[in-house]
């Protein structure tokens, strides 16, 4: 039927990840997902993932001390569906969404484009757009 959204879901992989994720994290995108199409990419990382991605540059924290690290994670990188790893504005727009409905339901996120959560996307000294963690932790 023309002008009739259907509903996205997330797929096996997205299901898998996400559901190695704090019952927050799970809560925001099981949200999120109803209203923005998304992939997961990551929940919870073990030592030799951690490593990787601290080598890779797309980590600054070392094994165990990464949000990711916590089992359940205590963080998840989620992208827009489809990814696209250089548009920054609908990455953007996705986090405002994220946001929007993590402020709603009551629970504390900090976004990778917003490390000091002041709002001011010029001043972020690493971008990890993907990155949402909880910080009522």
């Amino acid at each position: 039927i023309k002008g009739v959204r259907i509903m996205a879901r997330f797929g096996k992989s997205s299901k898998r990840r996400l559901a190695t994720c704090h019952e927050d994290l799970q809560e925001i995108f099981n949200e999120v997902i109803k209203y923005f199409d998304c992939s997961v990419i990551c929940g919870h990382r073990g030592k030799e993932d951690q490593d990787a991605a601290v080598a890779s540059g797309n980590s600054k924290a070392a094994w165990p001390n990464g949000r990711h690290n916590a089992n359940p994670s205590n963080a998840v990188d989620v992208c827009p569906y489809p990814i696209d790893w250089d548009d920054r504005e609908r990455m953007t727009y996705f986090a405002g969404m994220v946001m929007g409905i993590a402020k709603a339901k009551g629970i504390g996120l900090r976004w990778g484009g917003d490390w000091n959560q002041n709002t001011d996307l010029e001043d972020n000294g690493f971008d990890d757009l993907p990155h949402f963690e909880l910080t009522n932790i």
